[in-house]
């Protein structure tokens, strides 16, 4: 499962946001420092029509209306650092711990007049992300030290040790670890992919995740905002996370009615979803029967027997065929006899690339 963590400085608008993509008031959201004290976890669907559509098809082939499982994220709400918080101030090494364990990081930043709502350790938009960034890469700095000190004069691990040099120096030059990540940077890096995975990753470090910043702002449909998608070469969205949160109990016509009546194409939910799946590389396909419909998330340029992995691990083990058959062409002809009598059905080996929105079926052999 894909796990979001929302970070930020106190009072910020984190809760409110969480509140707003789960549709729930699960969060506490309150006007004092440190509301939140345990990460709030939630788990929310990542809603897919191409899914209805199978659904459909399946209930006027079959006859019965298989139900519709949709992929999920699970977002947890982590509560606000401080300056100092790589130190332990506020509650800073807690949740700093916390951020390890996600897959990627929302930084909300505030940007939003409210004399109402106490400005706890803000100033304004730049400074904010600059304290937030500084405390991630000098916790990340803290652990790079740690190997290097323990590695001392250990020759046997002088290849290792120049490695997380090489970290150590882009940190101290204020610039993320991601930088130097092979696996998620198309450029070049000093990094080969086997040195990351057998020395950087296991750290988790807490600036090797991709990130976006999510601005809380008064009018996210200002034209200001038009044409700046990104913010220091990261992507960045701009949303009103109170007027997410009040129109997240409304049903979905309403909910699109009220945006379209404010100037706004898609809720922030969805901007953030969309946004994510495309900095993580993920791409979905579809299993549909009588039992279940149902989205798969998988990352981009995975096999057919990775993508078996992902229903179970006995698929992946006992993997013999793939039969796949492109969305638009079981849209197209309506089932999957007709799509296979048209040539549309296809069988694909363990090692054929999963496309986005393929219909796949396995066909997997005895244990």
């Amino acid at each position: 499962m894909l796990k979001v963590g929302i970070i930020g400085l106190p009072n910020v608008g984190k809760s409110t946001l969480f509140n707003a993509v789960l549709k729930r008031e699960q969060a506490l959201s309150a006007n004092y420092p440190f509301a939140t004290i345990e990460p709030n976890t939630g788990v929310v669907e990542v809603i897919d029509k191409r899914l209805n559509k199978l659904a459909e098809l399946i209930k006027k082939e079959k006859g019965v209306t298989p139900p519709i499982v949709y992929p999920v994220i699970e977002f947890v709400d982590i509560a606000g650092l401080v300056k100092g918080a790589n130190k332990g101030e506020g509650l800073g090494n807690k949740f700093l711990a916390n951020i390890r364990e996600v897959d990627m990081i929302i930084q909300v930043v505030r940007d939003f007049e409210d004399i109402n709502i106490i400005r706890e350790h803000s100033t304004n938009p730049q400074e904010d992300i600059e304290v937030i960034n500084t405390e991630l890469i000098l916790k990340d700095i803290e652990s790079i030290e740690k190997k290097i000190k323990e590695i001392g004069a250990n020759q046997k691990r002088a290849q290792e040790k120049e490695i997380y040099k090489k970290y150590l120096e882009l940190l101290e030059k204020g610039e993320y670890a991601i930088k130097y990540n092979p696996l998620k940077n198309s450029s070049k890096t000093p990094i080969k992919k086997e040195e990351y995975k057998n020395f950087i990753k296991p750290l988790f470090l807490l600036t090797d995740k991709p990130l976006i910043y999510v601005f809380n702002v008064d009018n996210p449909s200002d034209k200001k905002y038009k044409n700046i998608q990104k913010y220091k070469n990261t992507p960045v969205i701009y949303i009103n996370a109170k007027l997410e949160s009040e129109i997240s109990s409304l049903d979905e016509q309403d909910q699109k009615a009220y945006l379209k009546d404010l100037g706004i194409k898609e809720s922030g939910l969805d901007k953030i979803i969309k946004e994510s799946y495309n900095l993580l590389g993920l791409i979905t396909f579809f299993t549909a029967g009588e039992k279940e419909v149902r989205g798969w998330e998988i990352k981009k340029g995975a096999t057919a027997v990775k993508a078996a992995g992902k229903i179970h691990s006995d698929f992946e083990k006992n993997f013999i065929k793939a039969e796949v058959i492109a969305y638009k062409d079981y849209i197209k002809y309506g089932s999957k006899i007709k799509a296979k009598n048209n040539g549309k059905l296809r069988l694909e080996g363990k090692d054929y690339t999963v496309k986005d929105a393929d219909v796949i079926e396995f066909k997997i052999g005895a244990s």
